[in-house]
């Protein structure tokens, strides 16, 4: 998921650059596809029938049902002062209680017996992507999900200006991912994510969680969490965004794909959903003109003298109308000094979303601004002088817009999406007294193309990308990627 490396141009700090594998391609991610065939082969051999399955769930939703039916009776009897036919022990569930397995055990039937490839592909749920979030719709026991992206970039000999650009044309086995979900019962599940980038060049853990289900207004999450903000950092499977690359606003201002230690609580109360964690803070050594990308500590022994508290909250006010917007609040200096005193970096974050699905159209728009403090002490500290200042003030958005042409036709397994989006960014909107910005880090790109899904598990994607920069130092590129998920 972390997109490290994924694009390269003039203009875009070194660290990013340097996260390219040269000579990828080797294979290691078949060591993932193995393990999940094998974990899949010994669930489904230990597995009953689906309509064994759907058989017990029914019975089940019809014990229940009976068993709301009688709470109902008994309600008004009782306010009546008269005895009822029929008590329910002071020790069973409520009416809320029972609802809720209702509707846990109706998700599951309506899995069933529409298969699990297809509500894989579709239903995201609890803020992740649909295969990420596989192990919610499981009743108990073990999930197997994943995805895949390759990615084919081809830079322009020239940059904008006229000059070489000297950029070399690469293919990359960009990331292959296995998720490995287990339901211990309707309340407590563990979720996780193994990926291997780069062709097995690297590889991690974006999340290793537990959750406590104790209601739908209320969950309770720890271990290592995606931060909740933008689109795609919770969102980030290839069938679910439009483009080979992601945009580069929620890739160096929020920054996707971001994962911290931490624990907070989560869930949906009527018309809003929220999230809401206290992690680990930033560790500002990282950051650099180009971005807060590198200050990202990826829960590897993660520096925890400063945290940060983040909240998101959405909404759908209308069917396929969802509104949200998140906010990250903390300091990044975790100890680094500067004339023998602390080094704060208060890190800032607040970031705003729309997105409209409806007729075959899909429109997102995103904006985002990051302030930070003590700037002018952490280019002392990194010695940092010139125009190569952290920005004190980081600001990007964009707009996207793509149509489904076959959405009036057939069964809607298939989907031929052209679509453009325009992005404006600029990680040195503001810098300290005393520094210039470079003009490389003002940019603009216009990025259209087609997305094309034979199924809803498989997209292949092409995409031209149009960079400009106040510097001149832009270098157009085309994209070709091919993503799945399972």
């Amino acid at each position: 998921m972390s997109d490290r490396g994924k694009v390269s141009f003039r203009g875009f700090h070194s660290a990013e650059r340097g996260g390219l594998r040269r000579g990828g391609f080797r294979r290691r991610f078949g060591v993932a596809v193995l393990a999940a065939c094998l974990l899949a082969g010994a669930r489904s051999a230990a597995a009953q029938t689906e309509a064994e399955r759907i058989r017990q769930l029914e019975q089940q939703v019809e014990e229940l049902r009976q068993q709301v039916e009688a709470l109902k009776a008994a309600k008004p009897a009782a306010s009546e002062g008269t005895t009822p036919q029929a008590t329910t022990p002071a020790s069973a569930p409520d009416a809320a209680e029972l609802a809720r397995r209702l509707d846990l055990l109706a998700q599951e039937i309506e899995q069933l017996r529409l298969g699990e490839s297809a509500a894989t592909a579709e239903r995201p749920e609890r803020g992740f992507g649909p295969a990420a979030s596989k192990v919610y719709r499981q009743p108990q026991g073990l999930s197997i999900g994943g995805y895949g992206e390759v990615l084919y970039q081809k830079f322009d000999d020239r940059r904008d200006d006229g000059t070489a650009s000297r950029t070399t044309d690469e293919i990359d086995m960009l990331r292959s991912v296995v998720y490995v979900g287990y339901k211990f019962d309707d309340r407590w599940l563990f979720n996780s994510e193994l990926e291997f980038e780069h062709g097995g060049d690297e590889t991690g853990i974006e999340f290793a969680y537990l959750d406590y289900l104790w209601r739908p207004e209320l969950g309770v999450r720890f271990g290592h969490l995606l931060l909740p903000m933008g689109f795609l950092n919770e969102l980030h499977e290839p069938t679910v965004f439009l483009g080979a690359n992601r945009p580069l606003t929620e890739r160096v201002i929020i920054p996707s794909t971001w994962h911290e230690n931490g624990a907070g609580i989560f869930g949906d109360l009527g018309p809003v959903s929220y999230r809401s964690y206290l992690v680990n803070g930033f560790d500002a050594t990282g950051f650099t003109a180009g971005g807060l990308r590198d200050g990202r500590q990826g829960g590897a022994e993660a520096k925890a003298e400063d945290f940060a508290w983040v909240t998101r909250l959405e909404s759908t006010p209308v069917e396929g109308l969802r509104l949200a917007g998140s906010a990250y609040l903390g300091k990044a200096g975790q100890g680094l000094q500067a004339d023998g005193r602390n080094v704060g970096v208060s890190t800032h974050i607040y970031e705003a979303h729309a997105e409209w699905r409806g007729r075959g159209f899909e429109l997102r728009a995103l904006a985002a601004r990051a302030d930070l403090g003590d700037v002018a002490r952490l280019n002392s500290a990194l010695e940092l002088t010139g125009n190569s200042s952290v920005g004190e003030e980081l600001r990007g958005h964009y707009l996207q817009a793509g149509y489904d042409v076959l959405s009036q036709h057939g069964d809607g397994q298939m989907k031929l999406v052209p679509f453009v989006r325009w992005e404006q960014l600029n990680t040195q909107h503001r810098v300290p007294q005393g520094f210039t910005a470079n003009p490389a880090n003002d940019r603009e790109v216009l990025t259209y193309g087609l997305s094309w899904m034979p199924r809803p598990q498989l997209v292949i994607k092409a995409d031209f990308q149009d960079f400009d920069n106040d510097a001149g130092s832009g270098v157009d590129q085309f994209n070709l990627g091919v993503g799945y998920v399972f």
